[in-house]
This record gives structure tokens, C-alpha cells and sequence, in this order.
């Protein structure tokens, strides 16, 4: 009989081991605002294969949260500034929109667990739009959400800016919320405390560095010892344990200080700053994944909260209103191509995406016989940026020291491939010509100048992938689902448990 319950003790530590596997893991935010963007299950996998089993998504996609059914992956759905006015002025407006982009897609098997009301509503630079409308626009998703049977299941929240709270000392301790928002902070905080609600911060260390020219750069990075903030017994090497203690100690100083905090938004973009290349983006983002594996938190709170890496792709149809950089924040590249190696622990390292099609292999560049001198050449380079992303042309960006040939080049390949290599789109003015062979500067032969990150863009081909058939919703559960697989694992647990004690 011992021999027996050894075995089944045996059994058990298996199975469990089998159960938890993924279930720690990387969180990230998945932009859809890109001309050619990569197919949602294509993505979807993309986040299984690297660990991710958390995601952020700023609007309600439909394509992304139909390809998240079954998935396993706990969602957090946003809610764009642009719906507080409506949501805030109709209940109504408020239960049709959780009817339309939460329990419809949960009856489908999304693993919506928040939603995000809001994104940073509060920025100094919105000039109070939306000040009125926040708080109210949330007390109605959570009046939906209850309404629906989902007020446990999924629970609401704010993404905010770190520039909602502030320390007159410079130092953490001396944290407190801005006085113009004070008590609007307060009155959010509570409803979210009563509602099981996190709040969500978004920090970037990087923009610090980025707006400071006096900004100490070693101190944007984790582990470093320079510059440090010594603040009673504590001394803080790096900016993100800083600027979260002082969230940390504005919440305690009002008597929130159990308020569970999300990190909603914290990566280093690759491109288009003196600050912004892949060196200092991977060496980042791979000590804030070592973080995350490592569950190291900050002085204040040892235990690292969820922390949603900014972000998973670049994305070439996003506003550029804060800097050029906006577009060249992922990890991955628009296509989910790795841009850079992360050690994601045990081994692991990024894993590109699969089963991507392309357009042909062809791009549109300056024709050899064209003259930088030809007065059409400044306007159709205009043309061309006006309807593509140009912004890796900027100064201190991977295009930038391109010659004027290859500054020419790159924006017309740039429109050539967003209008998906239509014939007439490499036509300027008798000054471009269609290559076979790859413009890009570490390619043989490519344009002059620029350096190795410098690429010649080949866009996803949008056709070819529409023509695809993906699985649809009703096929049930598959082997490769991660709730088809608990299930099989509990179904042998229970079968082999039943064998050894009663056999």
C-alpha cells in the first residue's frame, strides 16, 4: 500500500508540473495600427511560442480577439479616449459596448480578465479634455460588466502616465499625486479598490532619458550603480524602481497602500532618436525581462507587479505626435521578425513568426541614370512620405546617413510597398525603377551609406494571407489549446489515480 501512494504522490508532482507549464510567463501590448499588419493567428502564435500569456490590446480588435478565442492568453482590452465622452453620458452606450466587445467574445472563449477605460486620459498634453468624463465612463463599464455577469471575471481599470503622481523632494518617499488631479485620483483609486480593480501605470524610463538632456543615461537602465537616489535607507540605482516607489508612496500617503498595481506599458523603442537604437533597446528590455523571470520587485514592493512590455510590433500607421520613435517600439518587427536577441531564461530566446507571406521579392528605387539634381526629386520624395513611414530617414535614426540617393530610394520603396507594389506606384516623375536586387545597406550592393539596421522594407502580402483559411471558432477544442490540454492532463490524472488506489 505505501509503495502504491509513493506512486500516486510520483503521479501527482508530474501532472502538476505538466498543469503549470506556461502559466508564468511575459505580458505584452499588441498595436494593431500598421498598414500591412501581421494576421492575428499568425500573432497569436507569435505570443505562445515566446512565453507571452498576457495582453494588452488599445481597442477591441475584432480580428485579434477572434484569433485570441482558445488561446489561453489572459486579455486586457482597451477602451480609446475618444469613447469617455459617450460611455460617460449613457449607461446604454456603456452595456452595448460590453455586449459587443467583452461577452460576446468570452461566450467564444477570450480570456478577457480588464478592461482598460481609457489611455492616459490625464496627459498634461489633452489640456483637461477628459477630466469629466473618466470616472464616470468607468462607473459605467463596471455598471455594464455586472449587468453582464462579468463583474468577478473581468475587472476594470485606468492606464495612466506616470506623470500623475509627483514627489516635491525628488525623492520617492516624498510621493503624492498632482495637485490638479488630486482628488479625482483619489475618487478613481477608491472605485477601483471597491470594484477589485488594479490600478495601471504606464512608465518609460526611456522618455525620461529622452526629454532631459541632463538626464543621466546609466540610470534609464537596470543595474547600474551610478548616479544613485539615496532616500532614507534605501538607495535606488535605476529610474523604474524610483518612479514606481513614489506611485507606491503617493498610494500609501492617502491609505491605498495594498492598491494592487499593474505596469501597463514599458519597453525602449529601437529607432528614430540618439537614444532610441537596437543596442540600447535590447539591453533594456533584457534586464527588464530578467525582472520579470526573477519576480524581483522594488524596495517598497519586493514582488514585481504584472509588467505588459511596450510592445510586441512595430507599428507604421501610428501617431508620430510625441516623436518619430512611436512607430519603433516592438520587440518584433512589423512582420515578427526578431530585431534583436532577448535571453527570455532557461535558455530560451525569441522566436520569430511563422507561416508570414510576402509580396515579391522587388523594390522601387532611384533609377542609376536619375540626377539628385532634377527639380521633381524633393517633390516626389515629399509624395512619397506624405502617404508612407519615412521616419527611419530622420536624424539619429537607422536610415539617416543614407546618401541623397539612397534617402530617395528608401522613400520611394517605402510607398511602393504600403500601395502593396502596384505598378504605378513606382512611377516619380520618370526618376525610379523597379529592383530585383535587395537597396538595403548591409545587402551586396545596396544603398550607400546608412548602417546594417538599416532596411529596404518588403510588406506583408495581405492577399495571399485573406485567401488563407484560419480555424473557425466552432471547431472545438484542439490538442495545441491550452484548455484542450488541461483537460486531457485532469482526464489522465483521474484515470491513473483511480487505477493505482483501487487496482
Amino acid at each position: 500500500m505505501g509503495s502504491r501512494y509513493c506512486w500516486v504522490l510520483l503521479l501527482f508532482c508530474v501532472i502538476s508540473e505538466g498543469l503549470t507549464i506556461g502559466v508564468l510567463g511575459f505580458a505584452c501590448n499588441w498595436g494593431t495600427r500598421s498598414t500591412h499588419p501581421l494576421p492575428p493567428n499568425i500573432v497569436v502564435k507569435l505570443l505562445k511560442d515566446n512565453g507571452f500569456n498576457k495582453v494588452k490590446l488599445f481597442e477591441a480588435d475584432p480580428g485579434a480577439l477572434k484569433a485570441l478565442a482558445k488561446s489561453g492568453i489572459e486579455v486586457m482590452v482597451g477602451i480609446p479616449n475618444e469613447f469617455l465622452a459617450p460611455l460617460a453620458g449613457s449607461v446604454n452606450f456603456a452595456v452595448n459596448w460590453v455586449t459587443q466587445n467583452v461577452s460576446s467574445y468570452i461566450t467564444t472563449g477570450v480570456n478577457i480578465r480588464h478592461v482598460a477605460v481609457g489611455n492616459e486620459p490625464f496627459l498634461k498634453t489633452y489640456k483637461d479634455k477628459f477630466l469629466q468624463t473618466t470616472l464616470p465612463a468607468l462607473q459605467n463599464i463596471q455598471a455594464a460588466l455586472i449587468k453582464a455577469g462579468l463583474g468577478k471575471q473581468v475587472k476594470v481599470t485606468v492606464p495612466l502616465n506616470a506623470d500623475v503622481y509627483q514627489t516635491e523632494s525628488g525623492l520617492p518617499s516624498g510621493g503624492d499625486f498632482r495637485p490638479d488631479i488630486h482628488s479625482l485620483m483619489l475618487s478613481i483609486i477608491k472605485f477601483l479598490s471597491d470594484n477589485g480593480g488594479p490600478l495601471t501605470i504606464n512608465i518609460y524610463p526611456f522618455l525620461s532619458l529622452q526629454a532631459d538632456p541632463h538626464f543621466p543615461k546609466e540610470y534609464a537602465f537596470f543595474g547600474s550603480s551610478s548616479n544613485p537616489i539615496v532616500d532614507g535607507s534605501i538607495t535606488y540605482n535605476n529610474v523604474m524602481e524610483a518612479n514606481f516607489d513614489t506611485l507606491v508612496a503617493a498610494l500609501e500617503k492617502n491609505g491605498f497602500g495594498s492598491m494592487p498595481v499593474i505596469i501597463g506599458e514599458m519597453g525602449w523603442p529601437t529607432d528614430c532618436d540618439p537614444n532610441a537604437d537596437i543596442e540600447n533597446a535590447r539591453r533594456f528590455n533584457q534586464g527588464l525581462v530578467q525582472r520579470i523571470v526573477q519576480g524581483q520587485g522594488t524596495p517598497r514592493r519586493p514582488t514585481l507587479p504584472d509588467v505588459y512590455i511596450f510592445a510586441l510590433l512595430d507599428e507604421d500607421a501610428k501617431s508620430i505626435d510625441p516623436g518619430n520613435f512611436e512607430r519603433h517600439w516592438g520587440v518584433f518587427n512589423f512582420d515578427g521578425s526578431v530585431k534583436y536577441d532577448l535571453n527570455l531564461g532557461n535558455g530560451k530566446g525569441l522566436v520569430p513568426a511563422k507561416g508570414v507571406r510576402y509580396l515579391a521579392r522587388q523594390w522601387c528605387v532611384m533609377a542609376p541614370e536619375a540626377s539628385v539634381t532634377d527639380p521633381n526629386l524633393a517633390e516626389s520624395v515629399s509624395y512619397a512620405c506624405t502617404y508612407a513611414d519615412c521616419t527611419s530617414l530622420g536624424y539619429g535614426s537607422s536610415c539617416g546617413a543614407l546618401d541623397p540617393k539612397g534617402n530617395a530610394s528608401y522613400a520611394f520603396n517605402m510607398y511602393y510597398q504600403t500601395m502593396n507594389q502596384r505598378k504605378d506606384a513606382c512611377a516619380f516623375n520618370n526618376l525610379s525603377v523597379i529592383t530585383t536586387v535587395d537597396p538595403s545597406p548591409a545587402a551586396p550592393g545596396g544603398a550607400g551609406g546608412g548602417n546594417s539596421s538599416c532596411r529596404f522594407e518588403i510588406m506583408i502580402d495581405l492577399g495571399k494571407h485573406e485567401l488563407g483559411r484560419t480555424p473557425s471558432a466552432a471547431s472545438g477544442l484542439r490538442l495545441g489549446d491550452d484548455g484542450s490540454r488541461s483537460v486531457l492532463l485532469m482526464s489522465l490524472v483521474v484515470v491513473l489515480l483511480m487505477s493505482l488506489l483501487l487496482g
